[in-house]
């Protein structure tokens, strides 16, 4: 017991450091359980005690597909969804993701139906997802299109030449560091990058074309990147009806032979709260993914106002 008294007294900094990390640790356990029991809805809720529509979200810029994966599997394999809408509100984003959840959308239609849902906007790889789908429906004002391909590099070459910033490079071959920010890009580099960017351009020229049964010629004269109102894309075949988020569920329901005025929705599990995810995860929603974006450089399908 003196041992114990003494060590407080000699040490009382360090003795508050770590009272106030045990409390610290308790009402975090409490805020964690609280969130994640408020949050998680009845099983029966998550996966729906009767036949319904499923509803999956795609929001914000596209990094990465797994999310968007595992709820089109969850939902495919579950007997209860019987129709999909996938609620699209996005600028799109990475190309590999974009067309992960193109094929995720595609395999998942062969199976059951699934509607795209566009919102304020479905532009680029947001437009490509939707592509998968039986059918898209676009209010009149929804901004989509936007079909191409962008890589952005940042060239700070003049602001290291006034800071005295100067970077040694050990590298295996010429090309392995293209698109270093501390020069401008050379022509063999911008040839080369050009040849991916016309790849890429083609492979989403393709999948319009097939997915929208339209000529890849037609398509062309429409993929210089520009974007479409709802009510342009459906004169230009490029999605299917026009209509909101009620009408895209009346659809699928009517497509499952559901009761279309009334269709049971089926939302999928909510994911637990992590604080640590939230700063450190693979979303797009990641404090430090955030961060760190205006200074990466992906080969996109998005369409962006900063360029």
């Amino acid at each position: 017991m003196m041992s114990k008294r003494l060590f407080r007294q000699e040490h009382p900094v360090l003795m508050g450091f770590i009272l106030l990390g045990l409390v610290f640790l308790f009402f975090w356990g409490g805020v964690t359980f609280f969130i994640s029991t408020v949050n998680r809805p009845a099983k029966g809720e998550i996966f729906g005690m009767k036949p319904g529509v499923g509803i999956i979200d795609l929001k914000g810029v596209i990094t990465t597909p797994e999310e968007i994966i595992d709820d089109l599997t969850s939902f495919r394999t579950n007997s209860n969804v019987k129709a999909i809408v996938l609620r699209i509100d996005s600028p799109g984003g990475a190309v590999g993701a974009s067309q992960e959840i193109f094929e995720e959308v595609k395999r998942t239609n062969k199976v059951k139906p699934v509607v795209a849902s566009m919102g304020s906007v479905a532009a680029s790889g947001g437009f490509y997802a939707a592509l998968g789908a039986e059918k898209i429906v676009a209010s009149a004002g929804t901004l989509t299109g936007s079909v191409g391909v962008i890589l952005k590099f940042a060239n700070l070459k003049e602001l290291f030449d006034k800071i005295g910033y100067k970077s040694e490079v050990v590298k295996s071959g010429d090309l392995k560091d293209i698109g270093s920010p501390d020069r401008p890009l050379s022509q063999k580099e911008r040839d080369i990058l050009q040849a991916l960017i016309d790849n890429v351009y083609n492979q989403f020229v393709k999948a319009v074309a097939e997915s929208r049964n339209l000529p890849e010629e037609q398509v062309r004269a429409l993929a210089d990147g520009r974007v479409f109102s709802g009510e342009q894309a459906k004169e230009a075949g490029l999605i299917d009806q026009l209509g909101n988020f009620t009408d895209a569920i009346m659809l699928a329901a009517d497509l499952a032979g559901l009761d279309k005025e009334n269709p049971n929705l089926i939302y999928p599990e909510k994911k637990e709260f992590s604080i640590f995810e939230m700063l450190t995860g693979d979303s797009s929603q990641s404090i430090l993914n955030r961060a760190a974006k205006p200074f990466s450089s992906i080969l996109s399908y998005e369409w962006t106002l900063d360029h």
